[in-house]
């Protein structure tokens, strides 16, 4: 076998491979082999004809495409690993010449993984953004803790008011007639959360527990039922019940019961501690996506499509899992915002593209600066992720396969570009709150893992993308 690799474009190659005959006929041979005992030959059982009088009865090319799957993978295995080349997606094949004889002639076209002309990455600006800590901030945190000990009484002797769980039947009309979907009984409320269509939850704060009412409303214009959206509806709604929250006062008793500490000022002051923790945890993140994208945006690379719509496919499907952990279904996500599959996936492009740029962009800063990971670093990450995940690391590391343990080394890797550019920027501090985020550096480590997890399956050659042959002969019959 020979071939022959020619860049055609920034990141895209086209290999050219020519198969002695003798090579592909043994290729065929094993094809028929594989095929015999499927074809039907009159006068001979399944499996006993020769090879010769099949081909002669349905033309040779019976056998091309499972010969062309026998003999495809190895070569452009090793083609595009003693090229250098770095296949991000399956490689469009065309057949020039088969059968007959004559030697083997294909050609793969394939995009690999671009180059990347690194721009500034040291040197850059930066701000640490340090928010003081707002009363708010620690009301919202205490509030957490309050629910834990928050208790529920019974509503008696008063109308409900927002923060009640009222306890209804409801049955809703259009035109004087009952609509799908518009009615129950014993549904729990909590007035004031939104959930119900607007105007609904407000005209039943203030009612009785007993009390029957007719209300009135109007659905949204954008209500996802076409039949409902925008029409003015009646419901007639019973209370049957309610409840109310009871919160504990906040004292040295409810500090001793939602934490290790005997009085509230203790309590509050460790709140503030670790609300100020994962302050400059997360402007220590601010900072570093503010650099990252700085250092990306320095950067100059043509990027495959492939590249791009496989981001948009993890993306996707991380979203769908999210929904699926939620108990929502992606069908009904797309059916109560109006939104289209390919819609969403449009919305995703341009921070996928994005992300495939920042991977590699940081990919080529590690090998300018020669940037490796030792074995201590490595065993850092799995110690991080197996803790995280809430599992025993020893039992973790002895369940690992090499590809994983490279994927955590390619983390570590990552995380010390990171602190590269980090450690040559000019970074200033400033008290107040920064919102923007253009890159999240948790997201970035991940999709490393997963790219890597990809590239790694994608190595091994699949069946050919598409194929072009010369000639088509008649195809047998299975039976």
């Amino acid at each position: 076998m020979s071939y022959q690799s020619e860049k055609i474009s920034g990141n895209q190659y086209k290999i050219s491979f020519t198969v002695p005959s003798e090579e592909f006929d043994a290729a065929m041979q094993k094809a028929y082999l594989k095929n015999r005992g499927r074809i039907n030959v009159p006068g001979f059982r399944k499996g006993k004809a020769p090879r010769k009088l099949i081909e002669n009865m349905y033309g040779e090319a019976i056998f091309y495409d499972d010969a062309f799957d026998l003999i495809f993978p190895d070569l452009y295995e090793k083609a595009v690993e003693e090229d250098d080349l770095f296949p991000v997606d399956q490689p469009s094949v065309e057949v020039d010449q088969i059968g007959g004889g004559q030697e083997l002639k294909f050609t793969a076209t394939v995009y690999v993984k671009p180059d990347i002309t690194l721009g500034d990455y040291k040197g850059l600006k930066g701000t640490r953004h340090l928010h003081p800590i707002s009363d708010e901030e620690i009301e919202h945190r205490i509030s957490h803790d309050t629910q834990k000990v928050t208790t529920v009484e019974d509503v008696e002797g008063r109308p409900l008011q927002e923060g009640d769980t009222a306890n209804i039947n409801y049955l809703g009309k259009l035109d004087g007639v009952p609509f799908e979907g518009g009615q129950a009984d014993g549904h729990d409320l909590k007035l004031g959360s939104g959930s119900f269509i607007p105007g609904f939850e407000e005209q039943v704060i203030g009612m009785n527990i007993g009390e029957e009412k007719v209300i009135n409303v109007t659905f949204p214009e954008q209500y996802h039922s076409e039949d409902l959206a925008g029409k003015d509806v009646t419901f007639e709604v019973k209370v049957n019940a309610a409840t109310q929250e009871v919160k504990p006062e906040l004292d040295d008793d409810f500090a001793q019961d939602v934490s290790e500490y005997k009085t509230f000022k203790e309590y509050r002051e460790a709140i503030v501690k670790e609300l100020e923790e994962r302050r400059d945890k997360q402007a220590e993140s601010g900072l570093e996506n503010e650099l990252i994208q700085k250092a990306v945006d320095a950067a100059d690379g043509d990027i495959p499509p492939a590249m791009i719509e496989r981001q948009i496919d993890r993306m996707f499907m991380n979203m769908k899992m999210q929904m699926v952990y939620s108990g929502l279904r992606m069908e009904d996500y797309l059916m109560y915002t109006n939104t289209t599959e390919d819609e969403l996936r449009e919305r995703f492009r341009e921070d996928a593209a994005n992300n495939v740029k920042t991977e590699l962009v940081l990919d080529a800063i590690a090998k300018q600066e020669n940037i490796d990971a030792t074995d201590e670093e490595v065993d850092e990450q799995i110690t991080r992720y197996a803790t995280e995940a809430h599992q025993d690391v020893e039992t973790y590391k002895a369940g690992m396969s090499d590809t994983q343990r490279e994927n955590f080394k390619d983390l570590a890797i990552t995380r010390k570009v990171i602190e590269l550019i980090k450690s040559n920027a000019d970074i200033s501090v400033h008290e107040g709150s920064h919102d923007e985020e253009p890159i999240d550096v948790a997201e970035v480590m991940e999709s490393v893992t997963e790219a890597l997890e990809d590239t790694a399956e994608e190595e091994k050659p699949k069946k050919a993308a598409k194929k072009t042959k010369k000639k088509k002969d008649e195809e047998p019959t299975e039976g």
